[in-house]
């Protein structure tokens, strides 16, 4: 079973400290799950850690966090090469792919090294549910605000635009992000952009956004639209998903 059309969630949160491990899928991974539309049998779900470098240590504690939540996890690592001799074949035979923050520009640069880029588009297009957070989450829009290259927050431009979207993660959390998407969208830089506050994510069928869900209360989403030579945001209050146990 895959999404009965192209779906992204794009997100600002989805992992928190668990009672008895070090993280625990919240809200908006188990919403990810939802939207693939499996049932009768247990989820598939790839984490892809390309942008903290594939760290050991946390691929296992997203293991471990999925052997609770009762998913069955597959680690994609490309360093020092891919772990699987078919990378299409396995990122395919997902329900959702799990994108982890980090550096998008050096996600971006080791996925076109690798030819993933064309394979997640593929995926997309086959019903696999596209979804991460930060990094995870830019990489599927046009572009957005990175540290990737410092301290400094830059733009970034280059991303894998399956959305035709700028995108601003951490907003509420990181006070630099705001203005710089806002410059970039007034300027032409990045066109009309879609924002999350730390929490919150955006629901994508093919191109179009259909929902901001979150899973901490108070949360908003954002739309940032070029008016002249300025940007206006646009708030969007978002659904609360159902709580997951600790």
């Amino acid at each position: 079973m895959t999404a009965s059309e192209p779906t992204i969630l794009a997100t600002s949160g989805g992992h928190r400290v668990g009672g008895r491990t070090r993280v625990t899928f919240d809200s908006l991974v188990h919403h990810a799950v939802d939207l693939s539309g499996v049932h009768g049998r247990r989820p598939r779900i790839m984490y892809v850690g390309t942008a903290i470098g594939d760290a050991e240590h946390f691929t296992t504690r997203m293991s471990e966090a999925a052997r609770v939540a009762g998913f069955d996890l597959t680690p994609l690592h490309l360093f020092p090469m891919p772990n699987v001799d078919d990378v299409e074949g396995a990122v395919l035979d997902q329900d959702v792919v799990w994108v982890m923050g980090g550096s998008v520009a050096n996600l971006l640069a080791v996925w076109r090294v690798h030819g993933l880029d064309r394979v997640m588009r593929r995926a997309w297009e086959a019903g696999v549910v596209l979804s991460g957070v930060s990094a995870g989450s830019i990489c599927w829009f046009q572009g957005g605000a990175t540290d990737s290259f410092g301290p400094e927050l830059r733009p970034i431009t280059n991303a894998l635009s399956f959305l035709p979207y700028g995108n601003g993660v951490h907003y509420d959390s990181d006070e630099g992000r705001r203005p710089l998407i806002h410059q970039l969208v007034a300027d032409g830089t990045l066109p009309t952009a879609h924002c999350t506050d730390d929490g919150v994510g955006l629901v994508y069928r093919g191109t179009e956004l259909v929902e901001a869900v979150t899973e901490v209360p108070g949360k908003g989403a954002y739309v940032v639209m070029r008016e002249g030579d300025k940007a206006v945001e646009e708030r969007i209050e978002p659904r609360k998903l159902p709580t997951t146990p600790r």
